[in-house]
């Protein structure tokens, strides 16, 4: 609630060990999970996965705090609950009806320097079988802050001394607004129905790198993202278990355009890109547990993605499509309060191609009966596809590329402690990864850049918070620390 005006990229970098690529306010953020790329990072709103089919990533400058109820991130392996190729992990965002609020009504506005000007409107009515919540935002920045260009130099004729000049960060403005609305339905105890739908429009210009010494205003960057996401879905509670049926639609359009101002011409475009993604999901889940000892999930996602890009400059571009179809077994067993064992197994398939099953086998075990000091452990495979833009971008996509596939062993132990209205709650974990045909982008002979296999990346690290609370009199303290250490290295093809 503190964080409300920011974006989910501001809020992780501060509060998770993920790593946030940041290039400025309002420009792209992607997350970097335990030394992974922004493509290994798993990330889903109620369900439906807002990875872009095409790049494999999510921009988290584009999602507004304001509009997120809860975030749940599972780190390395245990992403595989969600679904396959979180190779460092998985971060899931939802909403959530109030279900005690009869009506309610807020409004937040927020201003800073640089004509920055945020607006939150938020309507919710409804009772305890029917709940509908509408949130309406808006974002802008003319975002034309003044700073010392160290990547400028001047040097004076007569000292030799040099000085960096102060520039303005020009063409850098953005500005967001959308609109979420949900309904929830509670016809009873046993049943329940939502439907949520997101939509939302981005428009930003993008700066020329700080090195540049040309003329002002000799070209102009923009990008402009529309997005609509609906999902619905209808959760059954039975007696011997819980029944989810859901379905998901997203579409996202994104423009990117590169214009060059030509003497006597004016603006000239370079690049005029324009991309479609169309994502249709659909999931069926059962779960459900024996007197607290067995607990078990079954699940079935089946998902459609088609694509194109073009650029009517260049003439360049594709359009390709993916099916995917998944299914997840998972069972749980408790023994005597001390011993807990998760076994996971999902098996994939892509274009009808059958991809190698994906084991997951976990512990934690309860050193002391009574004392919550618990050794945690657990190894898994996992698998990533290359992106739609991996294999088919023009110029540059390789249709031969490998999936990135491997091993990942995590282990750690964890400590809780209440006394006297104190609670301390401390956890290390140590893992250790090894990919084989990591891809990545690299430049070319023929004059452009190409995805590769490489043949192998380590990656390895530790992930350490603390979180004390408790009351003292009349007030209550939260203090909160965490480090991480990752180390990703490749040895294998130079």
């Amino acid at each position: 609630q503190n964080k409300t005006s920011l974006s989910l990229s501001e809020l992780l970098s501060e509060n998770t060990p993920v790593f946030i690529k940041d290039h400025g306010r309002g420009a792209l953020a992607t997350a970097s999970f335990r030394g992974s790329s922004p493509s290994h990072t798993q990330v889903s709103w109620h369900g439906i996965h807002i990875n872009s089919p095409m790049a494999g990533m999510v921009d988290f400058s584009l999602i507004p705090v304001y509009i997120v109820d809860a975030i749940h991130l599972k780190h390395g392996s245990a992403s595989l609950a969600d679904r396959s190729g979180g190779i460092g992990g998985s971060i899931n965002l939802s909403n959530q009806a109030g279900w005690e609020e009869k009506a309610s009504l807020s409004y937040m506005q927020a201003l800073g320097s640089y004509s920055s000007f945020d607006e939150f409107l938020q309507l919710g009515i409804g009772n305890r079988r029917i709940q509908s919540k509408t949130r309406l935002y808006h974002n802008y920045s003319a975002n034309d802050y003044t700073f010392i260009n160290r990547a400028i130099a001047n040097i004076d004729p007569e000292t030799g001394d040099i000085s960096n000049p102060v520039d303005t960060n020009e063409n850098a403005a953005y500005f967001r607004y959308g609109l979420l609305q949900e309904i929830y339905f509670k016809p009873g105890t046993r049943h329940l129905f939502s439907l949520k739908y997101w939509v939302q429009y981005a428009d930003r210009t993008i700066p020329r790198p700080t090195s540049y010494e040309g003329p002002d205003n000799s070209n102009l960057n923009s990008q402009q993202d529309r997005d609509h996401r609906l999902v619905a879905d209808w959760k059954f509670y039975g007696d011997f278990g819980k029944l989810l049926i859901r379905s998901g639609y997203a579409d996202k359009q994104l423009d990117y355009r590169q214009m060059n101002r030509v003497p006597g011409l004016g603006l000239i475009p370079a690049i005029w890109s324009e991309s479609r993604q169309k994502s249709l999901y659909n999931t069926l889940s059962y779960s459900g547990e024996t007197d607290g000892d067995w607990s078990w999930e079954g699940m079935l996602d089946m998902n459609l993605h088609q694509v194109g890009s073009a650029d009517t400059v260049s003439g360049a571009g594709y359009e390709g499509s993916r099916k995917e179809i998944s299914t997840l077994l998972a069972i749980r067993k408790s023994f005597v309060e001390r011993i807990n064992l998760n076994l996971m197994l999902r098996q994939e398939w892509a274009d009808g191609e059958r991809l190698p099953l994906i084991p997951y086998f976990g512990m934690d075990f309860r050193v002391i009966p009574g004392m919550d000091l618990v050794l945690k452990g657990n190894i898994a495979r996992n698998y990533h596809l290359p992106t739609l833009n991996d294999l088919y971008w023009q110029p540059g996509g390789n249709p031969d590329l490998l999936p990135e596939e491997g091993w990942t062993i995590e282990g750690g132990i964890a400590y809780q402690k209440e006394l006297m209205g104190h609670l301390l709650n401390t956890e290390l974990s140590v893992y250790r990864s090894e990919i084989d045909h990591w891809i990545i982008w690299i430049p070319s002979y023929k004059g452009f850049w190409e995805p590769r296999n490489v043949r192998s990346v380590l990656s390895k690290g530790l992930e350490y918070h603390l979180k004390l609370q408790g009351f003292i009199s009349a007030f209550n303290y939260k203090v909160l620390a965490g480090y991480s250490y990752t180390s990703a290295i490749n040895p294998g093809d130079p």
